[in-house]
């Protein structure tokens, strides 16, 4: 069983930066790749970015591009959302997932197994 747990979202204003963490534990030889995810109230949740756990290969949603970088410590089993340049727009409650199959479109949020319980993002203007 593998578990996520995410940090940092706070209040931030427009403009500014923040880093995000997933905390992965438990069966993490399993997961094969890693994403963000994120909600804004009323809205659909949407892909944010991912990174493939061996390969470190990166894919992000065209709006963050240039804005949003992912990485990945895997001797910590952390995974970070870097977040520059940000709008009221990006206001959200953030989610990382594990995908245990590693096959399939990365932006399918079916794709992924596991679940973090969300952090939360406001950008003010």
């Amino acid at each position: 069983q593998v578990k996520l747990v995410e940090s940092g979202g706070g209040s931030v204003q427009a403009g500014g930066t923040l880093r995000l963490s997933c905390a992965a534990s438990g069966a993490t030889y399993s997961i094969k790749r890693m994403a963000w995810f994120r909600q804004a109230f009323g809205k659909e949740r949407e892909p944010v970015c991912n990174i493939d756990s061996y390969s470190g290969f990166t894919n992000y949603a065209d709006s963050v591009k240039g804005r949003f970088t992912v990485s990945q410590d895997n001797a910590k089993n952390l995974v970070y959302l870097q977040m520059s340049s940000l709008k009221p727009e990006d206001t959200a409650t953030y989610f990382c997932a594990a995908d245990q199959f590693g096959d399939g479109l990365w932006y399918a949020p079916s794709l992924y197994t596991i679940w973090g319980r969300g952090t939360q993002v406001t950008v003010s203007s």
